[in-house]
């Protein structure tokens, strides 16, 4: 893989970060750690600068993603940031009528269900997100040797949004969709992977070190209809990343009996969620790095609890070809702040012998 670089070509000051190290299966100084959803929800700071501002207005104001995005790394020294952001934000740039209404999740005004539908949809350019860039530039000058994480969300959830009109537990439309019309099905996801590659592009071309395409919703299928009808999309998402020489993380939620598809789509790391034991994913990926996956609720336990059952997962990450600490899911709201410092400080001071 090559080097990270920043806009004009020269190595970027993270490059040699812990948590680009081992993204690309090489020895590190400690355990890396990150947390999904560690910018903004429970931290009371990101509380006082989101209040009035809806989510997506904030995801908007390059000023304010700044200032999010960089918080936890203010307050933990995580040894990565993620970019502050929402997966649906790319359809909202070119002109989709959505909003993120909370309590319920983004929420799509008129959704898609025909081939006209999906043509209506504008395909993503630099242009749509100049804030984007500038709130990329603007982190990668105060993160330093801190590298930031792009993220973009994965052609099969962001298409369950666009076709149910908003978040579903059954995926029903989805895979009516998908079984039922084929033709608008493949053009949608055509549609949608074409954005994600593109958004990556902007966050990696502005000073992103890193790439993640979340499949939040990928777990509700088998693994045959991944293979046919989601896979194919994903890999050209991430072809189009891995031309950009960063690595690229493939996560998504219940996606056990997904994890060898998931990386064989493009990954260079595969986000694990915490129903899976690493000692059982890490066969399945492959020669690859793993990246999960505390229990999100333990953080709510006895801190000496807590603590050893990140000592567990560490240990079985040491399998992997490289493995990068995080929870197997976002943070939830009600977490602790102090709780996650606590955290961070013990995964990082694990005595772990060079790989």
């Amino acid at each position: 893989m090559s080097t990270a670089a920043d806009p004009s070509g020269q190595t970027s000051p993270a490059h040699d970060s812990a948590f680009l190290r081992a993204a690309r299966g090489q020895d590190v100084p400690h355990t890396p750690v990150w947390f999904m959803r560690q910018a903004g929800r429970s931290l009371p700071e990101y509380l006082r600068v989101r209040e009035g501002v809806a989510m997506l207005d904030a995801c908007m104001d390059p000023e304010l993603v700044v200032e999010i995005t960089m918080q936890p790394v203010r307050r933990y020294g995580v040894d990565a940031a993620i970019f502050f952001s929402d997966i649906v934000l790319p359809l909202k740039a070119v002109g989709v009528d959505l909003d993120i209404v909370p309590g319920v999740g983004p929420v799509v005004a008129e959704p898609v269900r025909t081939l006209a539908d999906v043509e209506r949809i504008p395909d993503l350019t630099p242009e749509h997100v100049g804030f984007i860039t500038e709130a990329v530039r603007g982190l990668v000058g105060e993160l330093g040797s801190t590298p930031l994480i792009g993220f973009a969300g994965a052609p099969f959830t962001v298409a369950s949004y666009l076709v149910e009109g908003g978040p579903s537990k059954e995926h029903a439309k989805t895979k009516a969709m998908m079984f039922g019309a084929p033709e608008v099905w493949d053009a949608l996801m055509r549609k949608i992977a074409g954005m994600a590659a593109s958004y990556l592009e902007v966050q990696v071309a502005a000073g992103a070190s890193a790439v993640q395409l979340f499949d939040s919703w990928a777990g509700a299928l088998t693994p045959a209809d991944y293979a046919e009808h989601v896979a194919p999309h994903s890999t050209a998402v991430l072809e189009r990343a891995g031309a950009l020489g960063v690595p690229r993380i493939h996560f998504g939620v219940g996606t056990a009996n997904l994890l060898d598809l998931m990386g064989e789509a493009g990954a260079d790391v595969v986000g694990v969620d915490w129903r899976t034991p690493l000692e059982r994913a890490i066969p399945l990926v492959g020669d690859r790095a793993v990246q999960g996956n505390l229990d999100p609720t333990l953080v709510f336990a006895p801190t000496d609890v807590m603590t050893a059952r990140a000592a567990q997962v560490i240990e079985a990450g040491r399998a992997a070809r490289g493995h990068i600490f995080n929870l197997g899911h976002g943070v939830i709201p009600a977490t602790d702040p102090d709780q996650l410092a606590r955290l961070t400080e013990f995964v990082q001071g694990y005595p772990l012998e060079q790989r």
